[in-house]
């Protein structure tokens, strides 16, 4: 009989040494539910509350973290009623991991018999015979892999949002009575990096000049690796987001000049190299709805440089074993050894590992230095004349809509949810008062307008290039797996009992 093994064992079968070096720096990088925790759920969680109160309490978790850090002292919840619904969340979600996790298993099931049936008959199979058992083997891939995207990447994101969301409504009222306390007794100012009447004067990270030999190093290093995808080609693009980062760092403690780039890869992304090199993809620019979202993620991002975290890191991983590390996951990928939905997506959406790599939790840079970043850019982006809210709210979006695709490093890399929104809005409330905060411009407006002609450009130049996902060309498209465009809710993938 042809027994077909088990998966862990195909792949260890064929994974020689480096493979499996590729394949464990992957895994870093990809937090995967708890395959004994979704065993343990029999069936669909019915809600622990009266529909008086689980209703509401639900309708709740639906607000934004601003919405929630504003009207979470009129919720009048107890604390035995929000320990119901944290069960009740992490119960759906144990479920909702194990119904994908059939369902993945359904599609190895159908992708293995249409390719046995498939060698069994090649021999006798017409042209378009053949194309159609090509294209039900492509179309049963991506959609496996798409559910395993939902099992590894969105359901977890999804329910660790609503679970930080649930803990604002709890805890907040009383965190923020500690905030306004602070505040009349002046203790605030002592905080950490308090001085915000001093940036640019502040000792954030010196010996920052020291970086750029390193910073350049590495750009060069990565670009014969062939691992930094092309430059946009537009002009006006690349102006705007250069003169937006320039008045960022001019507010900031960076002492360095800064070297913006926008690359033109559909990841949800920035990140920043030692010595002020700083890096914008193309998804970030379509993923953020106002100037003040990009200043404050691009403001995260010269925190990272200005508080010198790659110098950290490279106490920890010198450049040139990022770079190694990362060729041996594009050569596993590139020759169709796909190790993890971290490379299936790496592929999917062009950006070859890059901001899978280049993650400074896997370099080993502790969540301190992410949460520092996030401290330091608010104040750049305030300092900048900033709505500094922007911030919060594009993390917002992308753990609710957007994210759960295309910003893999975006949450894999950062510390949990309820910590950062809750450290955020401190901050926020600690900064002096300004007028007239930016949130909108013509300028960013205009841009919009210009990064819509690249995106169309690069939509249309994808549709003639090969793919290792999609080798076979005229395919119909297999359905959607999962969300659909513009969908917040988790239920809409994992249907629950309601009352």
């Amino acid at each position: 009989m042809n027994r077909r093994l088990p998966r862990s064992i195909q792949w260890a079968a064929h994974l020689d040494f480096r493979g499996l070096t590729a394949l464990i720096v992957t895994c870093l990088m990809i937090s995967y539910p708890s395959a004994t925790w979704a065993d343990q759920v029999t069936g669909p969680p019915k809600p622990p509350l009266a529909r008086e109160v689980f209703q509401p309490l639900k309708e709740s978790l639906q607000l934004s973290y601003l919405e929630l850090f504003n009207q979470a002292a009129t919720l009048e919840f107890s604390p035995p009623q929000i320990e119901l619904m944290r069960k009740y969340l992490k119960e759906a979600r144990g479920y909702c991991t194990k119904q994908w996790n059939q369902k993945i298993d359904a599609y190895e099931r159908d992708l293995y018999t249409a390719q046995a049936e498939l060698k069994q008959r090649t021999a006798n199979l017409s042209r378009d015979e053949r194309k159609q058992f090509h294209c039900r083997i492509q179309n049963l891939r991506i959609q496996k892999g798409d559910a395993e995207m939902l099992v590894r990447q969105a359901i977890p994101i999804a329910y660790e949002n609503r679970l930080a969301k649930l803990d604002v409504i709890e805890k907040w009222p009383a965190e923020k009575q500690k905030i306004e306390e602070e505040k009349r007794s002046g203790v605030y100012r002592q905080r950490r990096y308090g001085d915000v009447e001093d940036i640019g004067f502040r000792d954030v990270g010196r010996g920052q000049e020291k970086d750029i030999k390193v910073g350049r190093e590495t750009v060069r290093q990565m670009k014969l690796a062939g691992l930094m995808p092309r430059e946009v080609k537009n002009e006006a693009v690349q102006r705007y987001v250069t003169k937006l980062e320039r008045k960022i760092a001019a507010h900031s403690d960076l002492r360095v000049p800064v070297q913006v780039t926008v690359l033109d890869s559909k990841e949800i992304n920035a990140f920043a190299l030692p010595g002020g090199f700083v890096f914008v993809q193309r998804g970030l620019l379509e993923a953020v709805e106002d100037e003040s979202q990009l200043a404050g993620v691009l403001a995260h991002e010269t925190a990272h440089a200005a508080a010198r975290h790659g110098h950290r890191l490279m106490k920890r991983a010198t450049i040139a074993s990022v770079i190694y590390q990362a060729a041996e996951i594009g050569a596993m990928v590139l020759t169709g050894g796909v190790a993890s939905i971290g490379a299936y997506y790496a592929l999917q959406y062009g950006f070859y590992g890059l901001g899978m790599v280049l993650s400074l939790q896997m370099l080993g840079v502790s969540r301190e230095c992410e949460l520092e970043a996030d401290q330091l850019g608010i104040q750049y982006a305030w300092n900048a004349g900033y709505d500094p809210t922007g911030f919060i709210r594009f993390f917002d979006k992308m753990a609710t809509r957007e994210g759960y695709v295309q910003g893999l490093s975006w949450f894999r890399t950062h510390p949990p949810f309820y910590q950062r929104m809750v450290d955020a809005e401190r901050e926020i409330s600690f900064l002096p008062k300004k007028e007239n905060l930016v949130r909108q411009t013509p300028a960013f407006e205009q841009m919009k307008k210009e990064l819509a002609k690249v995106t169309a450009q690069a939509k249309e130049d994808e549709q003639g290039r090969p793919s290792l996902l999609a080798p076979e060309q005229g395919c119909p498209a297999p359905p959607k797996v999962g969300f659909k465009p513009g969908e917040r809710r988790i239920e809409t993938v994992c249907p629950l009992p309601e009352y």
